[in-house]
């Protein structure tokens, strides 16, 4: 069975943050993307390893990754 989870990336001083949106305990940081894209990619499969011994139910893979646009200077403070 193939599931897809949704992975985003965030550069740091360290290099980069790797996380699964879809199941934010899953995160991991690497000193380029494709250590973390590696090392993340580890760590969701020892995740799954743990649920499925626990058994509990994965989280539900297929998520949505959108940027949405906000423009800074028309945003007012709620009242």
């Amino acid at each position: 069975m193939l599931l897809n989870y949704t992975a985003h990336y965030t550069k740091v001083p360290s290099g980069y943050l790797g996380q699964i949106v879809e199941w934010p305990e899953v995160i991991t940081e690497g000193k380029d993307i494709e250590d973390c894209r590696f090392i993340l990619r580890d760590a969701l499969n020892e995740m799954i390893l743990a649920y499925e011994e626990m058994g509990k139910d994965l989280p539900q893979s297929g998520g949505l990754l959108e940027q949405l646009t906000v423009n800074v200077n028309h945003v007012s403070q709620a009242a």
